[in-house]
């Protein structure tokens, strides 16, 4: 009997080589199970969750949390593992991390978060399946084969470049020896003359009818006036006037007279650039020596340019503030938000486009100090006002008129925050405290002092009431919804009711009740804007394409489409003097609509 224990408990210790090794495998064979059935959740549920519908960040949450999930599990079963022996355990422990660590210098800086939430996923499973295959055929040289095993599953991350994700967080994936478009881009490009010729030989330019001048318009709610849409588009399609490229950013664009800008990255330059709108020549550009640049959206700034008395205000990633003339890109001065707030540069940059009211212009430094909203006097430059907000907001600046109060509102991790833009004076703030959440949109006004505002009190929508109390302000929230969730596209408002997205779907919703009244038409995390006089809307989808449909309550109805941009697309579309502007982060293209 003392033999016969003996003779098991040696053949227990896999997986050294055995000369009879079916005893092994009786042994071994129910003693993996818990790791297999851990790896087949794992990958059907990787596989599920990327197929189904689900919140933006929560997917981007999955993606972090369940490799880490997977780790853990895995590590407390392998480490637990008495039958195998810990010699064994030890190397294969080892050979995983060590061979991940000797691959990441070779691999593109793009690919470098992929080797954590990708690769150890994969680098565990080839660990157990290599354990179960050797523990079934008992072989001599197991750990030089799990050597090999290993060094083939992370080699072809070498291979690779990520060229950011779409809203799904699936990876736009190429060979990283082929130019990104950014460089396709640069190695074609002549640029213009660099701004900041003098400007006193010419008058400044000016807003007339027909412009769009910052952000989803004048005021910022993504109406376009005056536009009424042929939607016949099998006879009479929009024509293209010019496409070419540009340089990476999620900046929509503003046009004045035949003057269109917009922010681009230009390499190791955050650049503002002045286009002939109606040709897309290159007139000026203006660069700093800055670059903003994440795993998920890549390189570019995210903000708008606004235009205001003759001058453009941009914002870029890393919270350069400028102020250009904006007929020839001469800088008249600039500041570091992050060094005036102070504050850091949030996870995905700072997106807010400047409002420019009353002589000031106002941004959104965040940081979670009383000079979260900053402004500076519009001509000078010089500081003006700071007023606490809160720490983190993707959302820009905007300005309402509430019961003969002017508002300056900004919507952030704390809320729903508004403050007098003259100088800065807290007037009131309302909503459900979620720090660190990435609040992006813009709020809506639905009556004379009510507003629509998306995730102001939690994941949903809601519709407050705002009204004067005495020497203050009393808000109160007339309903709130969680039917619609809504991430980073924006919404619309015609006639009672909202436009826009629901996660990747379009929808209604029913501002009187705050019910849904449709959801229908899977167009990823596109955007959209409103043509009031028509009673359509104009989508573009997160793939480049461009929808018209009606703003009918009663239902989903597709009035016109065509593909007008390839790639990614998140820009805000723009119609300015009869004609539609679209960019993404590879290109730019100008049509002539159908109009009636």
């Amino acid at each position: 009997m003392r033999a016969e224990a003996q003779q098991i408990a040696s053949t227990s210790s896999f997986p050294e080589a055995r000369a009879t090794p079916s005893p092994v495998r009786a042994q071994m064979r129910p003693f993996l199970w818990p790791a297999l059935v851990l790896l087949a959740v794992f990958w059907a549920a990787h596989f599920i969750v990327g197929a189904i519908d689900k919140p933006y960040f929560v997917g981007f949450l999955y993606g972090m949390g369940a490799p880490a999930l997977l780790l853990l599990l895995f590590s407390i079963w392998w480490w637990t593992n008495r039958r195998i022996a810990m010699s064994y355990r030890t190397f294969g422990c080892l050979a995983v991390v060590l061979m991940g660590l000797a691959v990441a210098p070779f691999c593109h800086r793009s690919v470098l978060f992929g080797l954590a939430t990708e690769g150890l996923p994969r680098a565990i499973t080839v660990l157990t399946l290599w354990t179960l295959v050797a523990s079934w055929t008992g072989l001599a040289w197991s750990r030089l084969g799990l050597l090999v095993a290993l060094a083939l599953s992370w080699a072809p991350f070498t291979l690779i470049r990520v060229d950011g994700l779409n809203s799904d967080l699936k990876a736009n994936v190429s060979w990283r020896w082929v130019p990104t478009a950014e460089e396709e881009f640069l190695a074609t490009h002549v640029q213009a003359a660099p701004g900041g010729a003098d400007s006193d030989a010419h008058p400044p330019l000016v807003l007339s009818a027909g412009d769009w001048p910052g952000f989803r318009g004048a005021d910022r709610d993504g109406v376009i006036p005056g536009v009424s849409l042929v939607t016949d588009w099998e006879s009479s399609p929009p024509k293209q006037l010019w496409r070419q490229r540009v340089g990476p950013a999620w900046s929509s664009m503003i046009v004045i007279g035949d003057r269109l800008y917009t922010q681009e990255q230009r390499g190791k330059d955050e650049t503002v650039v002045c286009y002939e709108a109606s040709t897309g020549r290159e007139l000026w550009a203006h660069g700093d020596r800055s670059r903003f640049e994440e795993t998920v959206s890549r390189a570019g700034p995210r903000a708008t340019p606004t235009f205001a008395d003759g001058r453009i205000y941009t914002l870029g990633g890393n919270g350069i503030l400028n102020c250009l003339n904006a007929r020839t890109g001469k800088r008249y001065w600039t500041h570091d938000i992050t060094v005036d707030a102070p504050a850091k540069v949030p996870l995905w940059g700072f997106a807010g486009s400047p409002l420019v009211t009353s002589g000031k212009v106002i941004v959104f430094a965040g940081g979670g100090s009383a000079r979260d909203l900053l402004a500076y006097d519009a001509k000078t430059g010089d500081p003006a006002w700071a007023a606490p907000a809160s720490a983190g907001s993707y959302a820009s600046p905007q300005l309402l008129t509430i019961a003969g109060q002017r508002h300056c509102l900004i919507l952030g991790d704390n809320g729903l925050t508004a403050v007098d833009p003259a100088n800065g004076n807290p007037l009131w703030q309302f909503g459900a405290a979620m720090p660190g959440a990435p609040r992006t949109h813009q709020v809506h006004r639905v009556g004379e002092s009510e507003l629509f505002a998306p995730t102001v009190t939690g994941v949903g929508t809601a519709r407050l009431d705002v009204a004067r109390d005495g020497d203050g302000w009393k808000v109160t929230e007339v309903w709130s919804s969680s039917r619609v969730k809504p991430e980073f596209p924006d919404f619309v408002v015609h006639r009672g009711h909202a436009y826009g997205f629901d996660g990747p779907t379009f929808c209604c919703i029913d501002l009187a009740k705050g019910s849904r009244c449709w959801r229908d038409g899977r167009y990823g995390r596109g955007q959209v804007m409103l043509l009031p006089d028509a009673s359509q809307l104009l989508v573009m989808s997160e793939e480049g394409e461009l929808l018209v449909l009606a703003a009918d309550p009663d239902e989903h109805r597709e009035l016109a489409q065509s593909q007008v941009l390839k790639g990614i697309t998140w820009n805000h579309p723009v119609i300015a003097h009869g004609r539609l502007y679209v960019r993404n982060a590879e290109q730019m293209a100008c049509y002539e609509l159908p109009v009636r």
